[in-house]
């Protein structure tokens, strides 16, 4: 399974399936009046085809002065025709300016948002959060906002002409037949130039997309940055990034600046084409110079569009781009839901003969892993980096489902257990803590939003955050910053904590929560890891052996195996791997630093 692709297609899409895709992008709610919309402006476009055919008539009228009521009578059809184009075109425009557009807008975000949850982790993770952002916003915004106003150009620069031309069958045979000929002109134009459209339309998003990625990547890391002296290296980085995207730019308008042109001067020639067969008709007495003098008018008023045809249709070729994003993105299938569904009703653990490997990996990270961890225990996964403890938890949590080999709660299979049922059996204190931009509150509530005051007190209470919640500016009410950055590395592990506390799962997995905390706040986190895991099914991932060493059982990974399991005793009684990484880590406790021109002792 990989992540969705934005790599430009081989081949244009055909309209068919554009239409099929816009219609699905804003969903069954919208998409009648979609539809009704869309139709308005090609009637719109229809009718002022007619009204500008019916100027011919009115000139040919009002000019002879023969029979100044039929030109009344043609001038009132124009007006009439003109009239209702606009009313036509106005209701249908109202499927924006109504806000039903936006609305369809939304939930094609949220049903982009409903996928992303249901998406394997292992999967989003292969793409960039830029990269998503830009898919989530950008291709959104370019599928629908801009549809109807596209269409409508579209319409007017195409179906307007061609129902004049028709029209123009009532004046003169000869002149609608020059008329129509500039379209089988614009027609091969069209296609020649359609697929080179398409591919640089979807290598420009793919840039844009890349390039949002980077932009955001930047921000996020520019602390880290500074402090690294790396700030100016990683500029240049991103300056390169916009220098790509300014070349394919640059290569995109230099590559389409001839063929626009060719096609404009076509569109251009052929009208003039039809004014000069007009012209030798009224020099033989064949037309009336009233009749060429409101084919001029028609002509003046159509070759703009005409002529920018092209440029109208390479936006329908954004939208497809940004069509296919989103369906590639929406053909992700979720990890399967094995039936029947089933809740388990006790919480041991047991991973029976596990093996996977993730996407693109040479080797598994697991290699055949049985193992069996009693309800209410304490068990940790120690092991060098690498060994698979990480991804051990990441199965559990069901992340990814092993390529062999079963995980099972309780004796249910995780394949049989509902995912939102799963996610409310397992708490997880991950060592980097994601907290959130927005209140103290809403980060530990978010685990429980249902939580009345006293339930979310309690919880802080209980992991030690109280202390720290009260001297922010404004309490529980205080927005913590981007990743929590208002906060210390300890008080976000605790806001982690007191999240977990409030969700009172069952099972518990840690990684390494403490490890990168100071002596003080390890102590007011192990408090609150204390109270966490009391009579739960606990799996802890440890790097520092010492504060797990009480554990019921200590599981050894090495190269995605289980090598060695027991209690601290029994494992440092034998030799291997965990007594060679007990004995380093009590050297690294009597190391220190010698200051320059002493010797240590």
């Amino acid at each position: 399974m990989s992540a969705p692709s934005t790599a430009p297609r081989k081949g244009p899409t055909p309209w068919l399936a554009t239409w099929q895709r816009l219609m699905e992008g804003v969903g069954p709610e919208a998409a009648p009046g979609l539809r009704r919309a869309i139709l308005g402006l090609l009637a719109a476009a229809i009718l002022q085809g007619l009204a500008l055919a019916s100027i011919v008539p009115v000139f040919t009228a009002l000019f002879s002065r023969r029979d100044l009521t039929d030109g009344l009578v043609w001038l009132a059809v124009f007006t009439a025709l003109t009239v209702a184009a606009s009313v036509l075109r106005w209701r249908a425009q109202g499927f924006d300016y109504d806000g039903q557009m936006s609305a369809a807008t939304n939930r094609l975000r949220l049903r982009l948002g409903a996928q992303l949850r249901r998406m394997p982790l292992e999967t989003l993770q292969e793409s960039r959060t830029g990269e998503l952002n830009s898919m989530v916003l950008n291709s959104v915004d370019e599928t629908l906002q801009t549809t109807l106003t596209i269409l409508n150009l579209i319409f007017i620069a195409v179906v307007t002409p061609f129902a004049t031309g028709i029209a123009l069958f009532a004046v003169d045979w000869r002149m609608a037949l020059a008329f129509l000929a500039v379209f089988p002109a614009i027609l091969p134009l069209y296609r020649w130039r359609r697929p080179a459209m398409g591919r640089g339309k979807r290598i420009l998003a793919q840039a844009h997309q890349e390039a949002n990625a980077d932009v955001l990547e930047y921000a996020q890391g520019l602390p880290v940055l500074r402090a690294a002296r790396q700030a100016g290296s990683k500029a240049e980085r991103l300056a390169k990034t916009f220098e790509k995207l300014e070349a394919i730019q640059a290569y995109g308008h230099r590559k389409g600046e001839k063929p626009n042109i060719l096609v404009a001067s076509v569109v251009e020639l052929g009208l003039v084409l039809v004014l000069a067969l007009g012209a030798g008709l009224v020099a033989f007495g064949a037309l009336d110079l009233a009749a060429l003098a409101g084919l001029l008018v028609i002509v003046a008023r159509l070759s703009e569009p005409l002529s920018t045809f092209i440029l109208y249709t390479a936006m329908v070729e954004l939208i497809e781009s940004a069509l296919d994003r989103i369906a590639a993105l929406m053909r992700i299938e979720p990890l399967p839901q094995d039936d029947p569904a089933e809740v388990p009703d006790r919480f041991d653990i047991e991973f029976d003969a596990v093996t996977f490997r993730y996407a693109q990996a040479p080797d598994p990270a697991l290699k055949g892993i049985s193992l069996r961890l009693p309800a209410r225990s304490l068990t940790a996964l120690v092991g060098p980096s690498g060994s698979g403890k990480t991804t051990l938890t990441k199965l559990l949590m069901r992340q990814s489902d092993p390529q062999e080999g079963a995980i099972r709660i309780g004796g249910v299979d995780l394949r049989q257990i509902p995912a939102d049922r799963l996610a409310g059996l397992i708490s997880v204190v991950f060592q980097d803590v994601y907290l959130f931009n927005d209140t103290v509150a809403a980060n530990i509530r978010m685990a429980r939003p249902d939580a009345t005051e006293a339930e979310l007190r309690a919880a802080a209470e209980a992991a030690h955050c109280l202390e720290f919640i009260e001297r922010l500016p404004k309490g529980w009410d205080t927005p913590l910053g981007d990743i929590g950055g208002r906060l210390s590395g300890g008080e976000r592990q605790r806001i982690s904590i007191a999240r977990a506390l409030l969700k009172d799962a069952p099972i518990v997995i840690l990684d390494e929560p403490t490890a990168a905390l100071d002596t003080e706040s390890e102590l007011s986190v192990q408090r609150a890891i204390d109270a966490l895991v009391r009579d739960k099914t606990v799996l802890v991932i440890a790097h520092r052996l010492s504060t797990v060493a009480g554990a019921d059982r200590l599981l050894v990974l090495e190269e995605g195996r289980l090598t060695a399991q027991g209690r601290h005793a029994e494992l440092l009684a034998c030799p291997g791997r965990y007594r060679r990484m007990w004995e380093a880590q009590m050297r690294a406790k009597d190391w220190h630093l010698v200051p320059a021109g002493t010797s240590a002792h």
